[in-house]
């Protein structure tokens, strides 16, 4: 009797807890519920409406090989039953020493999915539209660069770094074509040029190649490695004679679009290095462009009689003249600079040394700063 009267005042106790919890943290739904409310997509749409019959992608490339589905799957079906009737295949694997060919990897995936995927990757970068505006073509044509390095060759992907140090010489070009075939090459920076906007500079280019027998082609303009600029806060003057290198890869193309089909395509990135300095002085022969970015002066909120949180010193310091801010801490620096005295030793441990008296919260963070030489002051030479 006693057992029975537990349980029923447990199970009593389970439902009062139940529902106490499900009440007393229970979510209410704002708004209208995910299936009807819009997306973070839709919301996009609406803000760029494009009209379907103007904004279209043109498909300028090979056509699509024609396969039969049918035999596709057919042969993946017996691919797959004789890998699971492979018993040292199966075991292999099991104890981790199967070993796979990545290079048949890599054309299996060239021949069916891989020139939707470079498309893809294409796209992100917005190589299509810098090149070729609305236009698009699938790369059947699998096209091989490599940089000849000191260490390793270093691939040219879809999208990977290669410094301007490693891309002094030309690649080394690798594609399959029919010997009767002329193909033309041509490496051009959509996006770096110095003068002109929309506009590339071409880096290589090579024509009439009798079938991918790059040496033999006519080499309309030489190679010349990659030149990203440097950007910081100032600029300099520079004079150039690149103009000659100026190209537009849709004009080319417009011109030669009757008979000249886009079929293959690699992409790499550049940035800046030292080792530009020499290159722009000794090779192009200018001064190095240095390009600096126009900001517009940052929002400052009208003064507040209280403001909260605020560290004191910091929040003045936005409404005061920023080259008086720096002769200040200027002539505090030089306080303790003298020409025949050496300066005061840093303190060895600049935590542990006691503050004395009251002191505000700010000026007690500027005087640990000071001690631990954090902060502008240490910036000023």
């Amino acid at each position: 009797m006693a057992s029975s009267l537990q349980k029923l005042c447990l199970n009593n106790l389970n439902r009062f807890t139940n529902i106490y919890v499900s009440t007393r943290y229970g979510h209410h739904l704002r708004g209208k519920p995910p299936g009807v409310a819009r997306t973070l997509q839709d919301r996009f749409d609406e803000l760029k409406k494009t009209d379907p019959e103007i904004d279209f992608k043109v498909d300028i490339g090979y056509p699509a090989p024609r396969q039969s589905r049918s035999q596709l799957l057919k042969k993946r079906i017996e691919i797959t039953k004789a890998n699971r009737n492979n018993p040292q295949l199966e075991k292999s694997a099991r104890h981790r020493e199967l070993n796979i060919n990545l290079d048949e990897v890599q054309n299996e995936w060239l021949q069916t999915e891989g020139p939707h995927h470079i498309k893809t990757i294409a796209d992100h970068y917005g190589v299509y539209q810098h090149l070729f505006g609305d236009a698009y073509f699938l790369p059947r044509v699998p096209l091989r660069l490599t940089y000849a390095s000191n260490t390793e060759d270093l691939p040219v992907y879809y999208g990977n770094t290669i410094k301007p140090s490693e891309a002094k010489e030309k690649p080394i070009v690798s594609y399959e074509s029919d010997d009767k075939s002329l193909w033309t090459l041509i490496l051009t920076n959509p996006d770096g040029h110095l003068t002109k906007q929309n506009s590339e500079y071409v880096h290589w280019f090579v024509s009439n190649i009798p079938g991918n027998d790059v040496g033999k082609g006519e080499t309309i303009v030489e190679y010349m490695q990659p030149f990203p600029r440097k950007e910081r806060d100032t600029i300099d003057l520079y004079f150039a004679n690149l103009e000659e290198r100026t190209f537009s890869t849709l004009d080319f193309y417009r011109e030669r679009q009757d008979f000249m089909t886009p079929a293959g395509l690699a992409f790499f990135q550049s940035n800046w290095e030292s080792s530009l300095t020499e290159f722009y002085h000794n090779v192009l022969n200018m001064k190095e462009p240095v390009f600096e970015y126009d900001f517009p002066p940052p929002y400052i909120r009208p003064q507040e009689w209280f403001p909260l949180r605020k560290p004191f010193n910091l929040y003045m310091d936005k409404y005061r003249d920023p080259k008086q801010i720096n002769k200040e801490f200027l002539v505090k620096k030089l306080k303790n600079v003298h020409p025949f005295k050496a300066p005061p030793p840093p303190l060895k441990y600049p935590n542990a040394h006691y503050i004395n008296g009251y002191v505000p919260s700010w000026l007690k963070l500027e005087i640990k700063k000071e001690r631990l030489k954090w902060g502008r002051i240490n910036e000023i030479e």
